[in-house]
């Protein structure tokens, strides 16, 4: 959903995989995975955790979000320990880890699986799916021309299932891209990405699909966003080409199915998509963006202060782009944190404490500002 390739590249900059084994940095301790305690968990600097939790332990692990009621959290995984070849939906209850069995999938297992989300009931899941179109995992291009890429599949459209993996409604059908999506916590809009337009941009729809409003028209890669604790307001990350070479690449590559998200930014906008502005000027690659529990502030993952694409650390930044402060002190990958509803914890997608593998795990941290 919102960049997840970007853990697997191990790009000269940087959720939604290419070969970990070759791509991406390995961790920058060398322990056991089951060696590490809490407090070794947390490096020195990160005053944000009063303790933390590892949740999983192999393969690649991210996008985790949280049931409206904080008892579960629905994220996906690739693990073939697990049975699966590529991404797919999987269910964790509050308070169990995976270290010696295997969550519940929710999803088909089929195709290619992104962006999870719980609906208001807590009973039922989001997630976009390719499997209409082919029950196999679709190819993952990592390059292009020498660069970068993440694939687009047109293949991708939203779908609702129950807890035991049954689909229960298929809440698009456009031709394209519609993936990315996530609830308000109001439990009244969905917010996704789509290229129905002919350029990826965020739309909102009703919880049953219906609705649908386009909500951001410039051109660039919209996506990764989340509306605000009140459902005001929305957080997103984005490209947005301005030179006729950039303009010229994007549109080229979107053609293809691709993207290239080397340069990414933090743009924030109502709810309706009026008072649009830009949040970060950091350059390089800035997104998985989350809202405080407060509404006042926003936690990302960024590598602006990186000179070779790595690593990726969490900051936060207060909603007018004042007061940004570095969160994670790690030296490979910490991505896709996401605050509990009742805001006590955090749970996020790192490469810390796997052993020197390229393992991309889950870890809730108890959070204390």
């Amino acid at each position: 959903m919102r960049i997840y390739y970007l853990a697997l590249l191990g790009i000269l900059f940087v959720g939604c995989k290419g070969d970990p084994k070759t791509e991406s940095p390995a961790d920058d301790t060398a322990e056991s995975p089951m060696a590490m305690s809490s407090d070794t968990l947390i490096y020195p600097g990160e005053k944000h955790f009063a303790s933390i939790r590892q949740i999983t332990f192999g393969a690649n692990n991210a996008e985790a979000y949280w049931s409206f009621d904080d008892s579960k959290v629905i994220f996906q995984s690739d693990s073939q320990a697990w049975g699966v070849e590529c991404d797919q939906m999987f269910l964790m209850h509050v308070g169990e880890t995976f270290a010696d069995h295997k969550p519940p999938m929710l999803s088909t297992g089929m195709g290619r699986t992104t962006c999870g989300y719980f609906l208001p009931d807590n009973e039922h899941i989001l997630y976009a799916s390719t499997h209409l179109r082919d029950s196999a995992c679709p190819d993952v291009p990592l390059r292009e021309n020498g660069n970068y890429v993440w694939p687009v599949y047109d293949s991708f459209d939203i779908f609702v299932a129950d807890l035991q993996g049954n689909i229960t409604a298929q809440l698009t059908d456009e031709p394209g891209y519609d993936a990315e999506a996530t609830v308000s916590p109001k439990g009244d809009k969905i917010v996704f990405t789509s290229d129905r337009s002919g350029d990826l941009e965020l739309y909102t729809m009703n919880l049953d699909g219906s609705d649908v409003k386009q909500i951001t028209d410039e051109l660039g890669y919209d996506g990764g966003a989340f509306f605000s604790p009140d459902g005001t307001q929305i957080i997103f990350r984005s490209s947005r080409p301005k030179t006729e070479a950039e303009i010229a690449e994007y549109k080229g590559l979107l053609e293809r199915g691709l993207v290239q998200p080397t340069q990414m930014e933090l743009f924030i906008c109502n709810a309706d998509g009026s008072d649009l502005r830009q949040l970060t000027y950091l350059g390089n690659a800035n997104w998985s963006p989350f809202f405080h529990p407060s509404g006042d502030k926003i936690l990302f993952s960024s590598n602006f202060e990186a000179e070779g694409g790595f690593p990726f650390n969490l900051y936060m930044i207060n909603t007018d782009g004042t007061g940004i402060e570095r969160v994670t002190h790690g030296k490979t990958f910490d991505a896709f944190p996401v605050f509990s509803n009742d805001g006590k914890h955090l749970i996020f997608s790192s490469n810390r404490n796997n052993g020197g593998t390229r393992d991309t795990n889950l870890f809730i941290a108890e959070w204390q500002d």
